[in-house]
């Protein structure tokens, strides 16, 4: 599986694993120098996850919240631990 953004690719692996309908990568797999933190929002703090919001970032461009993790999982997202999601403006397949 690939994750890509701006023609780039930022993820890719053959160990993802896929929870209600997202795609997970392995952060060893994930380009995180094409990602920074975002600030946490009110709505994030409230997660029972301990989401963290990435925005893509190359140069000039910038995608926000374009990836996330979850740094304290409850048990059905455990499998994901730490690991990167992707949606909007970053394809994957």
């Amino acid at each position: 599986m690939k994750a890509v953004w701006q023609g780039k690719v930022i993820a890719e692996s053959d160990r993802t694993l896929e929870i209600d309908g997202y795609r997970y990568f392995p952060r060893d797999s994930v380009r995180m120098d094409l990602l920074e933190i975002a600030p946490k929002t009110e709505g994030d703090l409230k997660c029972p996850h301990g989401v963290q919001f990435y925005d893509a970032v190359d140069g000039a461009a910038r995608s926000p919240r374009a990836a996330w993790s979850y740094e304290a999982p409850q048990e059905k997202m455990k499998p994901v631990d730490h690991w990167i999601g992707f949606w909007e403006d970053v394809g994957v397949s």
